[in-house]
């Protein structure tokens, strides 16, 4: 499937009305204004406030940041509508103050967030944003994998990227715009290899071992203390008093503790996990043949922060 948003058709979006304008300064000294890049995942969201660089081809290595806050998850999937436009709104805020700018400096924004899976959940967080900005403010909003891979491709769409944190996603790009998407769908829909999809499966090993429906796991001893809890029954009333992604993931170090000390059960948890994520990448990869047709193709490695892509993303599409 070719993607109408990637290598500069990415959706832009403005205010009913409103008009690109021109600001003569910035307070915070940079007269191009400022783009806010945003990286919203399941359990923290990051935003940074970097200079706006017109001339799109010549963004200087590294990016410089201006301001960089962090808030809670803008996942709405997770956390409800209300709580995620909270932490937008407050992300965006302290950015800002911290760059020395104000939202009349702002050019374009950029929100990476997890959950976004249809043009739906694009346009009701579109319209969240643009009714933080004025009329000029261009809003761009994409899944965050594809700013996770554009923080390493300085803000060009082509290779794969996997995010493996509280959920997990692997994703990519042809270099003529295919996309391609493995995973992401979120824990009841499998994403095993997620650090929730871990420690669920760690909490079900605890809980059938007290059962005596499975083998006895190190899991048992190490999460119950970590929790404060007596007794796996209480683990019942634990999950369900609130089952949001990021607490059920906070467990993983628990696992991998375990799997260091030996434990059978977390072992296998880790490398069940590892192969899920194994067969996401693989399954884009030969989805968009980014391998090309003898296998030795080589396609880009994302090592950057994904807020950085997300504002690299909105100077590419502002000035292409």
């Amino acid at each position: 499937m070719r993607n109408r948003h990637s290598n500069g058709n990415l959706r832009k979006l403005e205010a009913d009305g409103g008009e690109s304008t021109e600001e003569e300064s910035c307070q915070n000294g940079f007269g191009d204004g400022v783009i806010l890049g945003l990286d919203g995942g399941a359990t923290s969201t990051v935003c940074v406030c970097v200079p706006f660089f017109p001339y799109g081809d010549r963004f200087p290595e590294p990016l410089p940041i201006l301001g960089r806050s962090v808030a809670g998850c803008t996942n709405r999937n997770s956390v409800g509508e209300t709580a995620a436009r909270d932490s937008l709104e407050q992300v965006i805020s302290e950015a800002l103050v911290q760059s020395g700018s104000d939202k009349s400096d702002v050019r374009g924004v950029c929100l990476g967030v997890s959950g976004v899976n249809h043009p739906s959940d694009q346009e009701k967080i579109e319209n969240w944003i643009r009714e933080m900005f004025p009329g000029h403010v261009k809003v761009y909003v994409q899944n965050d994998a594809i700013v996770a891979l554009a923080s390493g491709t300085m803000g060009k769409l082509h290779g794969c990227v996997l995010i493996a944190g509280t959920g997990c996603i692997a994703y990519g790009f042809d270099e003529d715009g295919r996309e391609a998407r493995a995973s992401g769908a979120g824990p009841i829909l499998g994403d095993w290899g997620s650090g929730y999809g871990i420690a669920a499966q760690a909490l079900t090993a605890v809980i059938r071992a007290h059962d005596g429906r499975g083998q006895q796991t190190m899991l048992t001893s190490t999460i119950l203390k970590a929790l404060g809890l007596s007794s796996a029954d209480e683990l019942i009333g634990w999950t369900y008093a609130d089952p949001s992604w990021a607490r059920i993931a906070a467990l993983v170090p628990q696992v991998v503790s375990c799997a260091e000390a030996g434990d059978e059960i977390s072992d296998k948890i880790l490398v069940d996990a590892a192969e899920d994520l194994a067969l996401s990448v693989k399954a884009v990869v030969q989805r968009l043949g980014l391998c090309g047709e003898d296998g030795t193709a080589s396609f880009p490695v994302v090592m950057v922060e994904p807020a950085i892509g997300a504002a690299l993303l909105a100077m590419n599409f502002l000035t292409s």
